[in-house]
């Protein structure tokens, strides 16, 4: 169950090519509350794809874990909650509308149901009636070109989407700092009564603590922050601006060892983009990384890093 009392629930956002069941497995290890899988396309899950149900699968410690669809045609989305139901250990079924890249966008999917909002709430509507999960979300962000959170958050709500979650950018804003509206945020809040989580820019303790008292938001989603930086989510809970560097390295190495456990010897490739964000910062980064872009080695990578963040 979703705990939105709790003064620190923290949600794991959905981000291509990095949360995957092992970045996932670390960071609820180390302080998230909820996790979501990858957006998975509704069209994919239907027609079967390979890739689309491994990325679904979940973590033996992901609870409550929450699966992320995108689409546009209310009949596939039915399909692929259908699907869904027959999958165990899955917490809800949160919907897309807020990913912002062109080819998503150009398929009426993500952010594009934001200007459509009478085909959103029917796509909601569908995921509420149809799924057998406890919960239906939605992630959006602030609106297409011009904001009108508010608005979102009442189509959301009067569909039947139990919590929502906004990025605080329009699709138009893209990942501008200037432009991140933490306030438009807050009027969502006090326009509806279901929870409103707040995401966009959390890269730390500090920023954590501005937002949450900005936005008066039920919880915080972290995404892009937690890239190179998960134990935000371990800070965040333990009240600590700051890291040891042994707790560093532990995080570093369980992230390494699920990736070995997930992928097998494609893990050390992998890890490499992962190992560029972990390492920056460091002293010797550069040599370090052209060491581990050089090996393949699954127990010399693993020493390489050991002695790295020693």
């Amino acid at each position: 169950m979703i705990d939105f009392s709790k003064k620190d629930m923290l949600f794991l956002a959905p981000l291509a090519g990095f949360t995957d069941l092992p970045f996932r497995r670390v960071v609820k290890k180390f302080g998230a509350d909820v996790t979501i899988s990858e957006m998975i396309s509704s069209n994919a899950l239907v027609y079967a794809s390979k890739k689309t149900y491994k990325m679904i699968q979940k973590a033996d410690n992901e609870t409550p874990y929450i699966v992320q669809i995108a689409g546009n045609d209310p009949k596939i989305i039915k399909e692929a909650v259908l699907i869904l139901n027959d999958m165990e250990g899955i917490d809800g079924i949160d919907l897309n509308c807020g990913c912002p890249v062109p080819k998503v966008v150009k398929q009426g999917s993500g952010s594009a149901l934001l200007n459509d909002l009478p085909k959103m709430a029917k796509i909601i509507e569908t995921i509420k009636k149809q799924s057998n999960k406890r919960y239906t979300s939605v992630k959006s962000r602030l609106g297409f070109s011009e904001k009108k959170a508010s608005l979102i958050a009442k189509v959301c709500e009067e569909s039947g989407a139990d919590f929502v979650t906004f990025h605080a950018r329009t699709r138009g804003d893209a990942y501008k700092k200037d432009r991140i509206d933490y306030n438009e945020i807050k009027e969502a809040k006090c326009a509806v009564n279901i929870p409103v989580v707040a995401n966009g820019d959390i890269d730390s303790f500090n920023k954590y603590k501005l937002v949450k008292e900005l936005t008066g938001a039920d919880a915080i989603m972290i995404g892009r922050g937690a890239v190179g930086n998960p134990w935000i989510f371990y800070q965040i809970k333990t009240g600590s601006s700051s890291l040891k560097k042994e707790k560093i390295k532990e995080i570093v190495l369980e992230h390494f060892d699920s990736m070995v456990e997930f992928y097998g010897e494609r893990a050390v490739s992998l890890f490499r983009k992962h190992i560029h964000s972990y390492s920056k910062n460091f002293p010797n980064a550069t040599s370090f990384r052209d060491k581990i872009n050089r090996i393949e080695d699954i127990d010399l990578a693993r020493e390489y890093i050991m002695e790295f963040f020693n």
